[in-house]
Order: structure tokens, then C-alpha cells, then sequence
């Protein structure tokens, strides 16, 4: 029968690999039911074994991934009390797990921070704490991914520390503030623990507070680590900055200090800490940072764990064998091929197989024992930890006395120089003396109590080192278990050379798993080594002790001594103070002359900057005088084109001219501000410079256009235009010239230079064409239609009165019928005599236009003579308009409801009216035509009848108005005086309100002109023309009995008043 060895080795890769899946369905199962046993809804603490197998779960498979892909699948959402124990679980794994951990839990922040906002916002106890716990998890992550020299559990030596730190100051800053947040996150989660429990003995023992202390466990051991490591970082960066830089950081320590040192001092009392950790004790006051050699004074805090009883724990196997048969079970081979290849089914196995298992049980094995040698080693390390911890503690305390002690001779001294000082008065020095005496008896026995404490010490020493005798036989039993360890381990490879490769890769793994095993137990070996280290400078610090006290002891010989040797004593202090008092006056002369020197230097500094402000104004100075030279140049170039014949070819128009005008006087204004900033700040002139740049060009582009605007305007405007060219330049030139010069710079009136740039815009809106809004081939229609429209207007006005005529003779009758007959009458002679005036015009005009066109049609004609036809059309608008007002006035005279006045003003109106139409139309006429004749004659009877309406009009109001009759009988001497004076009154009140009204028809008259020069042509509306109050009555008006207007204009339009201008000649 073939032998197993004969197997081909490509007959056995083709068997399934059950072994490696049924280990990892194995290691699943494992990690699941640890998870779920530790993270549950009970309120208990976390179990240490399930926390232990989660935490070698992270080991065995490098990370964290088991743990995750169970901890996402439980329902955290639904009980806080869940999720304050996930937060605890992962604690513990972030510590004591596999390095890689760290990586997981950053690729899940999302999910804790998720957990902590949701039970952040419900009002739930639990849910609080959770809240807090997540924001530590989330620090700690943060703090380790950016700083990897400090592992999760926060252990490392000083030398690491000091070359994390490193020597920039600002990463020692900034490493501080990190683990002052740190520790901040720490202390702000055991606050909230603390604040909802009772810190009574009898609630710690409880489960459900000791759910709620459990993490806190982990949240000591931070803060020591962190604690020490703020203090160390602190003392450096004392060392490298000053103490009021990092007067914060003080601050933020002594707070984190005092909460530190209530926080384990509250813990320290709980019996639920007491049997689980031992907690250090922190010195009274924090370390005084502001001096360097109290570093060596600082002790670090150590947090040891007791060793743990064993806990009965269920049994599990690693691998699961139950499906095979036993390793000694002969295998049932049917023939030659079922023992050589196996039965086909795959449900028995072969000798290789059994072989294979056994070897890994006893890996298994063999591993289960490393870690529990492990584990003894580790609490070895941590009771010697702890035994090392309470000698410092002890060390400290003894230094503590010792430092009384000190304070007490330093007491007796001061006490004894009293002595010396009192020895003089006779009696009382025998008292102080005495007194003295008692004193060093009490030094004595102080002195014989640390005696005993240095044996005590002694001895405590000597059991230590007993303890570190046994540490030693205990790791040489552990080396050799190590030995016999790598010798199964030899004879394992030996047996395993003939297995598959998939054999050999595994015994591989374990071997350097046990390689690794190996490293360890020497780093632990390593660190017992450091342990007697400590223990032999704790053997040397007991010895320095004791000859410290041996000097104490001699201390007192020499104090009975000093007594008998006061007066030598006080006269050496008398001499110490005579040099104290030379070193004073040395130090004070040293003061005075630095004083003095840095008064120089002050001097020097200030006559520098006098210097430099010198400097800097004349540079201002030197740029503002080539800024006002180049602007000189641009003006004088400008100026002489006012001259030059190759410009007279240069056009351009009043619009553009008035814009340039109008930028240069805004210019003006620029350089008013920035000349009077100069001024008052000579150290900046670049406003000022600006706005002289703006001004020079805007100027000289004035002034150029200025001069093309003339060379297309009338001969008198265009010389006035020029002069006020040449008028702005001289004042710009003189002064920039004044700007030049300091002497002249404050002199300068850039004010001076806007009176002609302002003449300058007045001149360009006079040279605008006054109807841009018309076309000029509208214009002869237009003329036409408003000639018409006056005729219609004129016709309906004589329709109107013989209207009211009509009424008038119903409606009154008497002198009032005889005077409305007279009124009437005479505005219809009016009214005839302005129709018969309107014709005459019309067909004046149409001689004018056929004598004045030649071969060009009427339009044309229009258009060329815009001006003149825009007269006509405003002096035909007047009339007709005229002629409806006194329709309208003379209506409300015979209705009673107006004022005579009213046609004694619109009679003088129409007068006025008709000589503008009439000298509209003389203007182009010829000297000799006979409709001009005709149209003066019209003219005269128009004034007439005018005339005749104002007479009818005043002699029909002395008619009409009623005199009273003054009956002055009755009346005594003193009532007569008393309306005497009231008539004065009356009279000087009149006289006052008629003075009023004269000065403001003054004023209403001077628009009036103003606006009527300005625009070139009557207009429609005139303020200074008193309105005619609104009519009522029957009397219908008829539809063009109204107002004139025209299209509105843009610029320069008609004024928008109701008035009457007297027409304005213009040369064409």
C-alpha cells in the first residue's frame, strides 16, 4: 500500500482548503458573540474578557474591520445606554488595540459623530454622556492621525516627546494647545459622569454606576499621560518665550490643574475605583513655571492596574475539529485508489490531514501559553510599576519634610537673630533663650522622627529589592519557557517541511509570531532592567537623604554655635548692608547713564525722522511741481491754438462744448478738495496731483473746443466765446505757476478759474439751437397749423361773447345789462380787430416765404430760418392764447364771479401779444410791402379797441360798485378817534401787503426775462402771469378755446408756465 509521502504534490493542491475558512468563520463567530455580549442594553459595566478577546481580535487580524462591520449593524439609534457602551468598547480598542485601529476609526467619524449629534439633541441621560464621549473619540482620533509619534495609548518616553516637540517654538505652541483640548475633552466627560451620580460609596458600587464610571477608568490613564506631558511643554516653552506671552496658557493650566487634581481625588474615594485602578495623587499646587528649576521637583503621575483575578470563562475553540475524526483513528481506505487520492465525497481524512490539525492545536497552544506569560510579565512590570510609584510617593513625602524642616531652621534663625537684637535689654534675653532652646529640642525631635522614617525607608528598599530578586527568577523561568518554546518550534518546522506550501507559509506566520512574542518579552525584560534602575537612584536618593539629615544634624551644632557668636554675626550683617547700599548707589549710577544713552538714542531717532519727513515732503513737493509743469505745458499748448490759422478748419458744437465745460468746472472742484487736503497734509499730495492731471486736460480741452465752437458761431458770441478762452487759460496758467512754487502754494484760488469756465457754459447754452425737438421739416407745417389754430381760436372767442351777450340780456338788466353790453362790445371789437390781424399776418408771411425762398420749396425755407419761424409760431400761440383768456375773464365778469381786473390785464396782454406777432413778421418782411403796412394799421386798431376794453371795463366797475354813504352822526369825539385809527391801521396794512405784491411781481417779472433770454423764443407758461381762476356756470366753452402748447423739448424748453414775453429780435 502506497504511503502518504508518495502523494504527487499536484493531487494534493487539488483538495479544498477547508482549514484556513473554517479559522476565519471561527474567528467571526468569536469576534460576534464578544461584540454582542459587551455591547448591550443591560446597565452594567463592560466585562473585561469580552472587551480582552475584541481587543486580540484587532491584533490577530491587523485592524479594526471585524469590530466595524458588527458595530454599524447594531441599533445605537434606539438606546443610549447601547451606544454609551460602544463608546466605552471603542475606547478600550483605540488604547490597548493593534496600531492600525486608528485607520478604521478615521474611515468612521462620520458614524460617530452621527451617534453624538443625534443624542445630543434628545433629553435623554444617557444620551448626554454619549454626546460628550463621541466629541472625545473624535479629539483623540484627530490628535493621533496628525501626531503618530503618540500611540492611542498615550505611553511614551521623554526623548520622544522632546523630538515630537522639536525646537520651532511655534510647534511647541501649537502641540500644547492640541493637548490642552485634549485634555479639556477628558475632563469635560468625567464632569458630566460626576454631575449625574451621587458620589456616595453606596452608588458606585451599584451596576448601573458603575456603568456610568466604568469609562473613566480609561479617561484616568489620559489625563495622566497628558498631564505630564502639558507640564513638560510648558517648562519649554517658558524657556523659550516670555512669562506674559503665555500668561493664557497659565491660566488654562491651572484650570485643567484644579479639575485634574478634584477629579482624582473624587475617584480616589470610590471603592469602585479602588479594587480596579490606583490613582496618583497630585502635589497641592501647580508647578510654577516662571521658575526653571522647578521642573526637577515635578514627579510623574503614574496610573498602575492591579492584577486581575482570573475570570471563569467559557471555553472556545480557536478551530473548529469536530467534523473530522480523531488524530488516532485509523483512516477506512476501500482500495488502492481511495487511499491514495482520498475518498471522493471529501468527508474522511488522511494521515496528512490529522497531521495538520494536531500541529495547529498545538499552536494554538503554544500561543495561548505565550500570552498568558505575557500577561504575567505585563503585571510584574505593573506591580513593580506601582511599588516604584509609592516609593516616589514616599521619596516626596520625605522631601516635603525635609523642606519643612528647612523652613523651620530658616524661622529659627530669624528668631535667633531677634535674640541677639533683644540680648541687649538685660532680662529677656535668659526668656529668648530659653525659648530658643525649646525650639532646638523640637528640631531635635523632628530630626530623630525623620531618623526613623530614613530606617523605615530603608528597609522598604531592602524588601524591594527581595521583590526584584523574585521579578528575576520569574523572567529567567520565562526565558526558559521561551526556550522550550523555540525548540517545539524547531521541531514543528522539521515536521512541517513535508506539507504542503500552504503548511509551510502558515508555521511561517506563527513563527514570526513568536518572533515577535520573543521581541517583547525582551522589551519587558528591558524595562525590568529600568525598574532596577529606578530602584538603585531610589537607594541613592535614601542615601543623600541620610547625609542630608546627618547636615541638619550638624546644622544645629553650628546654630548653638552662631548664639554664641551673635556679635560677630551682626556686625558682618552690618557690613553686608553698607556693601548693598555701595551696590545700590553703583546701580543706580549705572540706571542714570543708560537713561542718558537711551535719551540720545530718542534724540537721534527723532532728528531721523525729521529727517525722513523731509524727505518724504519734498518728494511730494517735487511730483506735485512736475505734475503742475506738465499740466503748464498741456494749457500753454491749448491756449496757443486760440491763435493758430491751421485750427480755424476745427469745428465742433455747443453741446459737446457745454459738456467739456461742465467736466472742467466739476475738475475745478476736485482740485479745491485736493489743494486744501495739501495743506492741511503736505505729507500726501496724490490727491491733489490727480485732480490737477484731471483739471489740465479737461481745461485744455475746453479751451480747444471752445475755439472750434467759434468758428461756426455769430461774429459778437464767437468773440466773446474766445476771450473767455483766452481768459481761462491765463487764470489756469497762473495758477499752476502759483502751485509751483512754495511760497505761492498756499496763495493758490483754484476757484478763480471756474468764473470763466462758468462764462464759457453760459455761452455754449446760448449758441445751442433752441429746437432740437422739432424737425426742420416739420416746421412749415407747423407754422401753417398754429396760424390756423389761432384764426379758429379767435372765431370761437367772437362765438363765445356773442353767447354771453345773449344771456347777459336775459339774465340782467339795468345799469348791470348796460354795462355787460359795453364790455362785451368792445371785446368783440377786439376780438375782430386781432382776427383781421391774424390774416394780415398770414398772408405777410406767405410774401415773406415766396420772396425769400428762391428755387427752394417752403420747408426748406423754414428750416433754414429756424429761428425766425420759431418766433412766429410762439408770438401766433401767444395771441390766440390771449384772445381765449379774455373770452374766458370777460365770461366770469358778466357771470359775477371774477374781477374787472381780469380784463384790464388780459387787454394789456393781447396788446403786448400782437407787437410780437407784429414783430415776428417785420423782421423778414420788405420795408415797402403793403400787407407790413396793413399789418401796422392792424396792429394800431388792436391796441384800440384794447384800449376801449380797459376804458369799458373801469368806467362799467364805477357803475357797477356801490358807495357807501359815511354817516357820521351819532358818533362822539372818542368813537370817531377810535375809527380813525383803525382806518390807519387798515391804510398801513394795505400799503404793507401792496408793497409785498410789487416786489414780488418784481421777482415773478426778472424770471420771467431770465427764462425768456435763456430760451431764445416765447414760451407757453410763464410763473410771473397771474392764472385765471377756473370758470363756472352754463356757459359752455368751445373745444379749442385753450391753452397753446407745442411738443416738449429735451434742453432749453419753453417755460412750462402760463405768461405772456415780449417777442426777441434776432439777427440771421
Amino acid at each position: 500500500m502506497n504511503s502518504i509521502k508518495s502523494v504527487p504534490a499536484r493531487v494534493l493542491s487539488r483538495r479544498p482548503g477547508h482549514s484556513l475558512e473554517a479559522e476565519r468563520e471561527q474567528f467571526d463567530k468569536t469576534q460576534a458573540i464578544s461584540i454582542s455580549k459587551a455591547i448591550n442594553t443591560q446597565e452594567a459595566p463592560v466585562k473585561e474578557k469580552h472587551a480582552r478577546r475584541i481587543i486580540l481580535g484587532t491584533h490577530h487580524e491587523k485592524g479594526a474591520f471585524t469590530f466595524w462591520s458588527y458595530a454599524i449593524g447594531l441599533p445605537l439609534p434606539s438606546s443610549s445606554i447601547l451606544s454609551w457602551k460602544f463608546c466605552h468598547v471603542l475606547h478600550k480598542v483605540l488604547r490597548d488595540g493593534h496600531p492600525n485601529v486608528l485607520q478604521d476609526c478615521q474611515r468612521h467619524r462620520s458614524n460617530i459623530r452621527e451617534i453624538g449629534d443625534l443624542w445630543g439633541h434628545l433629553h435623554d441621560r444617557y444620551g448626554q454622556l454619549v454626546n460628550v464621549y463621541t466629541k472625545l473619540l473624535l479629539t483623540k482620533i484627530s490628535f493621533h492621525l496628525k501626531h503618530p509619534q503618540f500611540p492611542a495609548g498615550l505611553e511614551v518616553t521623554d526623548e520622544v516627546l522632546e523630538k515630537t516637540a522639536g525646537t520651532d517654538v511655534n510647534n511647541i505652541f501649537q502641540l500644547t494647545v492640541e493637548m490642552f483640548d485634549y485634555m479639556d475633552c477628558e475632563l469635560r466627560l468625567s464632569e458630566s459622569v460626576f454631575r449625574q451620580l451621587n458620589t456616595a460609596i453606596a452608588v458606585s458600587q451599584m451596576s448601573s454606576g458603575q456603568c456610568r464610571l466604568a469609562p473613566l477608568i480609561q479617561v484616568i490613564q489620559d489625563c495622566s499621560h497628558l498631564y505630564h506631558y502639558t507640564v513638560k511643554l510648558m517648562f519649554k516653552l517658558h524657556a523659550c518665550l516670555p512669562a506674559d506671552t503665555l500668561q493664557g496658557h497659565r491660566d488654562r493650566f491651572h484650570e485643567q490643574f484644579h479639575s485634574l487634581r478634584n477629579f482624582f481625588r473624587r475617584a480616589s474615594d470610590m471603592l469602585y475605583f479602588k479594587r480596579l485602578i490606583q490613582i496618583p495623587r497630585l502635589p497641592e499646587g501647580p508647578p510654577n513655571f516662571l521658575r526653571a528649576s522647578a521642573l526637577a521637583e515635578h514627579i510623574k503621575p503614574v496610573v498602575v492596574i492591579p492584577e486581575e483575578a482570573p475570570e471563569d470563562e467559557e471555553p472556545e475553540n480557536l478551530i473548529e475539529i469536530s467534523t473530522g475524526p480523531p488524530a488516532g483513528e485509523p483512516a477506512v481506505v476501500a482500495d488502492l485508489f481511495d487511499q491514495t487520492f482520498g475518498p471522493p465525497n471529501g468527508s474522511l481524512k488522511d494521515d496528512r490531514d490529522v497531521q495538520i490539525e494536531s500541529l495547529k492545536r498545538e499552536v494554538e497552544m503554544l500561543r495561548g501559553e505565550l500570552e498568558k506569560i505575557k500577561l504575567e510579565a505585563q503585571r510584574y512590570v505593573s506591580q513593580l510599576k506601582g511599588q516604584v510609584n509609592a516609593l516616589e510617593a514616599e521619596l516626596e513625602e520625605q522631601r516635603k519634610q525635609k523642606q519643612k524642616a528647612l523652613v523651620d531652621n530658616e524661622q529659627l534663625r530669624h528668631e535667633l537673630a531677634q535674640l541677639l537684637a533683644a540680648q541687649r535689654e538685660g532680662e529677656r534675653n535668659q526668656g529668648l533663650r530659653e525659648e530658643a532652646e525649646k525650639k532646638a529640642s523640637t528640631i531635635e525631635a523632628r530630626y530623630h522622627k525623620l531618623k526613623e522614617k530614613h530606617s523605615e525607608l530603608i528597609g522598604t528598599h531592602a524588601e524591594l529589592l527581595r521583590k526584584n530578586a523574585d521579578t528575576a527568577k520569574q523572567l529567567t523561568v520565562t526565558q526558559q519557557s521561551q526556550e522550550e518554546v523555540a525548540r517545539v518550534k524547531e521541531q514543528l518546522a522539521f515536521q512541517m517541511e513535508q506539507v504542503k506550501r500552504e503548511s509551510e507559509m502558515k508555521l511561517e506566520e506563527q513563527s514570526d509570531l513568536l518572533e515577535k512574542l520573543k521581541e517583547e518579552l525582551e522589551a519587558k525584560a528591558r524595562e525590568l532592567v529600568r525598574a532596577q534602575e529606578v530602584l538603585t537612584r531610589t537607594e541613592q536618593s535614601g542615601s543623600e537623604l541620610s547625609s542630608r539629615l546627618d547636615a541638619l544634624s550638624a546644622e544645629k551644632a553650628a546654630l548653638s554655635s552662631t548664639v554664641r557668636q551673635r556679635d560677630a554675626d551682626l556686625q558682618a550683617a552690618q557690613g553686608l548692608v553698607r556693601e548693598k547700599e555701595a551696590a545700590l548707589s553703583r546701580e543706580q549710577q549705572r540706571s542714570a547713564q543708560e537713561t542718558a544713552q537711551l535719551r540720545g538714542q530718542l534724540a537721534d531717532k527723532e532728528s531721523q525722522e525729521q529727517e525722513l519727513q523731509r524727505r518724504l515732503l519734498d518728494q511730494q513737493f517735487a511730483v506735485l511741481r512736475g505734475t503742475a509743469a506738465e499740466a503748464e505745458r498741456i494749457l500753454q499748448d491749448a491756449v496757443a491754438k486760440l491763435d493758430d490759422p491751421l485750427h480755424l478748419r476745427c469745428t465742433s458744437s455747443p453741446d459737446y462744448l457745454v459738456s467739456r465745460a461742465q467736466a472742467a468746472l466739476d475738475a475745478v472742484s476736485a482740485l479745491e478738495k485736493g489743494h486744501a487736503q495739501y495743506l492741511v497734509s503736505r505729507s500726501d499730495a496724490s490727491v491733489l496731483v490727480a485732480a490737477l492731471t484731471q483739471f489740465s486736460y479737461l481745461a485744455a480741452d475746453t479751451i480747444v473746443n471752445g475755439s472750434a465752437t467759434s468758428h461756426l458761431a455769430p461774429t459778437d458770441p464767437a468773440d466773446r466765446l474766445v476771450d473767455m478762452c483766452r481768459e481761462c487759460g491765463a487764470r489756469a496758467l497762473e495758477l499752476l505757476g502759483q502751485l509751483q512754487e512754495q511760497q505761492t502754494l498756499h496763495q493758490a484760488q483754484p476757484s478763480l478759474v471756474g468764473h470763466p469756465l462758468q462764462g464759457i457754459l453760459q455761452l455754449g447754452q446760448e449758441l445751442k439751437p433752441k429746437s432740437l425737438d422739432v424737425r426742420q421739416e416739420e416746421l412749415g407745417a407747423m407754422v401753417d397749423k398754429e396760424m390756423a389754430a389761432t384764426s379758429t381760436a379767435i372765431e370761437d372767442a367772437v362765438w363765445r361773447i356773442e353767447d354771453m351777450m345773449n344771456q347777459a340780456r336775459h339774465a340782467s338788466s339795468g345799469v348791470k345789462l348796460e354795462v355787460n353790453e359795453r364790455i362785451l362790445n368792445s371785446c368783440t371789437d377786439l376780438m375782430k380787430a386781432i382776427r383781421l390781424l391774424v390774416t394780415t399776418s398770414t398772408s405777410l408771411q406767405k410774401e415773406i416765404v415766396e420772396s425769400g425762398r428762391g428755387a427752394a420749396t417752403q420747408q426748406e425755407f423754414y428750416a433754414k430760418n429756424s429761428r425766425w419761424t420759431e418766433g412766429l409760431i410762439s408770438a401766433s400761440k401767444a395771441v390766440g392764447w390771449g384772445a381765449t383768456q379774455l373770452v374766458e375773464s370777460a365770461d366770469r365778469v358778466v357771470l359775477h364771479t371774477g374781477k374787472y381786473e381780469e380784463l384790464i390785464v388780459c387787454s394789456h396782454e393781447i396788446a403786448a401779444s400782437t407787437a410780437q406777432l407784429v414783430a415776428a413778421s417785420k423782421v423778414k418782411a420788405d420795408k415797402h410791402s403793403p400787407h407790413l403796412s396793413r399789418l401796422q394799421e392792424c396792429s394800431r386798431a388792436v391796441n384800440e379797441t384794447a384800449a376801449n376794453v380797459v376804458a369799458s371795463s373801469k368806467s362799467g366797475q364805477e357803475q357797477i360798485e356801490e358807495r357807501d354813504t359815511m354817516d357820521f352822526s351819532g358818533l362822539s369825539l372818542i368813537k370817531l378817534k377810535k375809527q380813525e385809527m383803525e382806518s390807519q391801521v387798515r391804510v398801513l396794512e394795505l400799503e404793507k401787503t401792496l408793497e409785498a405784491e410789487r416786489v414780488r411781481l418784481g421777482e415773478l417779472r426778472k424770471q420771467h426775462y431770465v427764462l425768456a433770454g435763456a430760451v431764445g423764443t416765447p414760451s407757453d407758461e410763464d410763473p410771473g402771469r397771474p392764472s385765471a381762476a377756473p370758470r363756472s356756470g352754463a356757459s359752455k366753452k368751445p373745444p379749442l378755446a385753450q391753452k397753446p402748447s407745442v411738443a416738449p423739448r429735451q434742453d432749453h424748453q419753453l417755460d412750462k408756465k402760463d405768461g405772456v414775453y415780449p417777442a426777441q429780435l434776432v439777427n440771421y
